[in-house]
């Protein structure tokens, strides 16, 4: 199954900072091979259901070896059934309405 998923991960305990955990995170992404999008407040992924769950508990993994005692995470999903979807194509159809008026 297909999922887009928008995910933020969010170490707790390890300061203020939290964009070297967020570098982290993203280059698990690159390795997994999946199509993702980094935003100011996470990270929007796409793909096969087991790569992109497997991904994030990568993630997790990483960032607590790296020191942070907790993660608390949030994870907003959407899957279709009667079409494959992207997360450009998304976008692309705001943009069209847009640009139509």
């Amino acid at each position: 199954m297909h999922v887009i998923v928008d995910l933020c991960v969010v170490p707790l305990g390890v300061g203020v900072s939290v964009s070297r955990h967020v570098a982290a995170c993203q280059q698990v992404l690159r390795e997994a091979g999946l199509q993702h999008q980094l935003h100011a407040y996470g990270t929007n992924i796409e793909g096969p259901w087991d790569a992109v769950f497997a991904a994030i508990r990568r993630c997790h993994e990483v960032v607590h070896a790296m020191g942070a005692p907790r993660i608390t995470t949030t994870i907003k999903l959407g899957t279709r059934t009667d079409r494959e979807q992207h997360m450009q194509d998304k976008i692309d159809s705001v943009c069209r309405l847009l640009d139509e008026g």
